[in-house]
């Protein structure tokens, strides 16, 4: 069952009928939330926390060095599915073969942070604050990419799916963390404690600042969950916290109330053993869930760009456990309606000794801030790349191309 704007905001006002008349703010938001647009443009970023393998994730099955390089990891040829007779994807991204044959799905290889490091902390710091290298930035990319709004924004402008608020949606725009949106709680301290009295007292006065936001979200999520949620034509979200997420991800911009940015992860992609092993459900998993994503979503995905990322990429030479170490380029996924799919872009720099990152990874040659920066850009409708990413001149004569004009 489809759940429409008025559905869901009635069900609103109920889950407040055992304190009394619904308060004020809960009637702002219904008339704020009613005389908004029906649908606005969504942007996904998705983070595969651990440094995934970009190498035998999109495969460079038509250079030969690859296989040297990886005798006993490399994905064989008669396995690998073929998307330009250069690059193919893992086998076990088979769900993701008819979004390229569709052209809504866009691969950047070569592409991440131009900062050296192999920490992961610190690489995902970097990458979710959109400052390689510098770690005193307070706020990160996603919650700068908001542009300002006219009027009341959504308290679901900007939703994570997890137990925590990361790093990308830290800021000055209100943002919250939902573990799930069954079991929706405020993660923050000082927020909850605004929130434990905002339940003593109910007047309008209490209801202010960030306390008054997180509360009105409270109340939004919550009561989607209470309504049934089907996923359309037939998309099966595989088990486990990645599905989920992406389930939600999708109820929540069905709902039309407000969604503009959106954050999930997906964990251990650190394969410094028995790569072989453990490479292919991880993939299996991630592949799945984000084509259950796009089914479920159907015309929607007009609306919606999806952007994956990973801190680093792995070393481009296997180790002696059947696995790789840390590395520095990987692979960048965009899929969406307005998506230029169907084409690898980036200049691939080659897997010969000399065209190695310090004789050992794959070498950059797009920074992840120009892939970012151009959904931003180009479907956000955020023009002032320069405070998105500060100190990095990110323009589109930069941009990859990837968004349909």
């Amino acid at each position: 069952m489809q759940l429409s704007r008025r559905l869901f905001l009635r069900d609103s006002a109920i889950t407040m009928a055992g304190i009394g008349t619904a308060p004020l703010w809960l009637q702002r938001v219904a008339l704020a939330n009613e005389s908004a647009g029906q649908r606005k443009k969504i942007l996904i970023a998705i983070f595969q926390r651990g440094a995934a393998d970009g190498l035998n994730i999109v495969v460079p099955h038509g250079e030969q060095r690859y296989y040297d390089l990886r005798p006993t990891i490399a994905i064989p040829r008669n396995e690998v599915l073929d998307l330009d007779g250069l690059f193919g994807l893992h086998p076990s991204l088979a769900p993701l073969k008819p979004l390229w044959d569709k052209q809504e799905l866009a691969i950047v290889h070569a592409a991440g942070s131009p900062d050296p490091t192999r920490s992961h902390f610190d690489a995902q710091d970097y990458m979710e604050s959109g400052t390689p290298g510098l770690k005193s930035t307070a706020d990160g990319w996603l919650n700068r990419a908001l542009a300002p709004e006219q009027g009341k924004p959504s308290p679901v402008r900007a939703v994570s799916l997890g137990p925590t608020l990361p790093r990308a949606m830290r800021g000055k725009n209100d943002a919250v963390a939902v573990e799930s949106l069954g079991a929706f709680t405020v993660r923050d301290a000082a927020a909850a404690k605004t929130l434990e009295a905002m339940y003593e007292d109910t007047s309008d006065q209490a209801l202010n600042g960030t306390g008054r936001a997180t509360f009105e979200a409270v109340s939004l999520l919550q009561s989607l969950e209470k309504t049934p949620y089907q996923p359309a034509d037939g998309a099966q979200y595989p088990a486990g916290r990645f599905g989920a997420s992406l389930r939600q991800i999708a109820q929540i911009i069905k709902a039309d109330v407000g969604l503009e940015v959106a954050f999930a992860d997906i964990g251990d992609w650190d394969h410094h053993v028995q790569e072989p092993n453990r490479l292919p459900p991880r993939l299996a998993e991630f592949g799945a869930s984000l084509a259950a994503f796009y089914q479920d979503l159907g015309d929607r995905m007009e609306d919606v760009v999806l952007v994956t990322m990973s801190e680093f990429g792995r070393a481009a030479k296997e180790n002696g456990d059947r696995g790789t170490d840390h590395g520095h380029a990987n692979a960048m996924f965009v899929m969406g309606g307005r998506v230029r799919g169907g084409k690898v872009y980036g200049q691939w720099p080659g897997l010969a000794p000399e065209q190695l990152y310090e004789n050992r990874d794959l070498a950059l040659t797009t920074d992840f801030r120009d892939v970012l920066g151009e959904a931003v850009y180009g479907h956000l409708g955020n023009q002032q790349i320069a405070k998105v990413f500060p100190g990095y001149q990110s323009t589109p004569s930069k941009f990859k191309g990837y968004l349909k004009a």
